[in-house]
């Protein structure tokens, strides 16, 4: 691994200090801007900044003092100057690229700091998989900030993941020069009930000094949530009303609010800034989850803040919900998040706060990115052989595998069938009548079968229960072995031989998503990496992606980025019913279910 060599302030303090002063050269100024200045909440005209050592010397109404013959002078012409946007909660993994080609694709739309959990590869690969993408991020020409993941399996009990997670992993991860926290205790009833590897693992953090993530993804909010807060985790982004988000802040906690691909918890949680008038201090925006077409077509934290503004969130609350408070959170304030002097130099140039188009981008005093082009080197780690052979199926799969058995006698059921909320990342525990031929429970109508296969410890497992809420139509299937957060393999459709041909298809390309009509292959996002990454870049990527949705919708399927919700049908703490390789789990009681009721 190459690591980006960036100085620490102690050792370029004595620079900053005499270049602000007048004694020594900037090496760039950016001159005749608008200082967006998000410690006080203004935009000051007419300030110029110098930078030196890739960090923040000086801002002011003049820089004149600190040019020199050869400092690179950027006319801002009158453009906001704003620093570099943070995402305070995200996975690279969702973007289905690896940190080198995630970084490439987000740095033009003004991303310069991410807070990233790779719990994904943690759960197929251990801890040597968190430090393969630690490594990488910490090539790259940008701040990716790693958290250790904290759960794998995130329900012990109720998955089996390829490596699991231990407190031992934690302490040990802590000594990483790039790791920031503990990624978000998904094991939220394990906390609340203060089981002792969840504290033990908080407790090596808070050691460590760092930050706890959280992730409280229940609506009680009485003495169970008070124990989780009481637990250590300092944020939260499964809030998905106005209420969650009230109750995280007053509580302590940092309220992360999302716009993901499919999770659009924005403008339903924001209100306790722009209605209730709550401290925005206390609000974080975030991504969760990003794919590549996402990325590439609309942009990244810019599309967040964006959303926010057209939610009625002031322009410069909705930049220090993406700068500052971010910072402060990670107890980042002194190096990144703001224009002021010591910082890193992360400064992006827009002509409009509202619209927030990126037109320059300047990373660690460099310029990254102009016009929407990354102009920066984003190198890649040389993945090992290890993590491009994942998909370990016992055999080659048929339609039998994907048989739902009838009681004896039975002409119809009732089966418990997951629901898909769009735009959401619960689902609803709901029933309905399923009809049975030949001693076969049948999909029909709005429900499907779902599937998850075994892919980890070749067991040669499928689980088998049913899902409503996709709305495909005809011979189909489709298959990912994106599948959070266990990420076995999840297999959706309406015909069981289409079924097994989408699986044994991502066995054959090692890892990835498929979709099957009438036994032709509409769709290929190849992710040999873990099964969840791609090493090509986001655009290749992307197309591939939006080749797969537009599969995914001649198959009759109409909700907004379906595929992200077919991804996280396996997430088993998040309610109400998911899937597992262990069986049907109701997330309300954290216990196993029948599919067939009666």
């Amino acid at each position: 691994m190459t690591q980006v060599s960036f100085p620490s302030w102690p050792d370029v303090a004595a620079d900053l200090v005499n270049v602000a002063a007048g004694r020594a050269p900037a090496d760039m100024i950016i001159t005749g801007g608008i200082w967006v200045n998000v410690h006080t909440r203004e935009a000051l005209p007419d300030h110029d900044i110098a930078i030196a050592c890739g960090r923040i010397a000086f801002v002011g109404p003049s820089a004149g003092h600190c040019k020199g013959p050869d400092t690179q002078v950027i006319e801002a012409k009158g453009r906001y100057m704003i620093p570099g946007l943070c995402d305070g909660h995200m996975h690279i993994e969702s973007g289905m690229l690896t940190p080198a080609e995630f970084a490439r694709a987000v740095i033009p739309h003004g991303t310069t700091s991410m807070f990233t959990d790779p719990h994904e590869i943690a759960n197929v690969l251990g801890l040597e998989g968190v430090r393969m993408m630690h490594d990488e991020a910490l090539m790259q020409p940008i701040n990716i900030f790693t958290q250790m993941p904290s759960c794998a399996p995130s329900a012990p009990g109720m998955e089996t993941t390829g490596f699991e997670i231990s407190a031992e992993d934690v302490a040990e991860a802590m000594q990483w020069p790039g790791i920031i926290g503990l990624g978000e205790m998904m094991n939220f009833p394990g906390v609340s009930n203060a089981d002792p590897q969840m504290l033990a693992e908080i407790a090596a953090t808070q050691r460590a000094g760092k930050t706890v993530g959280g992730h409280y993804a229940s609506p009680d909010l009485g003495p169970a949530f008070a124990a989780y807060v009481a637990g250590g985790p300092a944020d939260d982004h499964e809030g998905t009303c106005e209420a969650d988000a009230v109750m995280r802040m007053r509580q302590g906690m940092r309220s992360m609010i999302r716009l993901g691909s499919a999770w659009y918890d924005v403008e339903t949680q924001i209100t306790a800034i722009t209605e209730r008038g709550l401290d925005p201090r206390n609000m974080i925006l975030c991504t969760d989850d990003c794919h590549s077409g996402t990325l590439v077509n609309d942009g990244h934290m810019n599309r967040v803040v964006r959303h926010a503004i057209d939610c009625g969130c002031d322009p410069l609350v909705a930049l220090q919900m993406a700068t500052i408070n971010t910072a402060t959170h990670f107890g980042l304030e002194r190096e990144i998040g703001s224009l002021t002097p010591g910082r890193r130099a992360d400064v992006i140039l827009s002509s409009d706060l509202k619209t927030l188009e990126i037109e320059t981008v300047i990373a660690c005093g460099q310029i990254v990115a102009q016009d929407g082009v990354c102009l920066a080197d984003c190198p890649h780690y040389d993945w090992p052989h290890p993590a491009r052979t994942t998909v370990n199926m016992a055999r080659r799969l048929v339609g039998e595998d994907f048989t739902i058995q009838a009681p004896s006698g039975a002409n119809g059921v009732t089966a418990n069938v997951i629901g898909v909320v769009e735009n959401q990342a619960p689902t609803k525990a709901l029933q309905f009548e399923l009809p049975v031929t030949e001693g076969r429970v049948q999909a029909t109508g709005e429900v499907a079968q779902i599937a998850l296969v075994e892919r980890h410890r070749t067991t040669g497992g499928v689980v088998n229960a049913f899902v409503s809420g996709f709305g495909y139509r005809g011979k189909m299937a489709m298959a990912s072995t994106v599948a959070h957060d266990s990420h076995h393999m999840i297999v959706v459709g309406t015909d069981r031989d289409q079924m097994a041909l989408a699986a044994n298809r991502l066995k054959e390309v090692g890892g990835g998503i498929t979709i099957f009509r009438d036994g032709e292959e509409l769709a290929l996002v190849e992710l040999p990496i873990a099964g969840l990454m791609s090493d090509n870049p986001a655009t290749e990527v992307a197309a591939k992606a939006d080749q797969m949705m537009q599969a995914m919708r001649a198959c009759g399927c109409t909700l907004n980025n379906a595929y992200m919700q077919h991804s996280l049908l396996a997430l088993v703490v998040i309610p109400e019913l998911r899937i597992s390789d262990l069986g049907l789990v109701d997330v309300r009681t954290f216990e196993f279910t029948d599919v067939i009721v009666s």
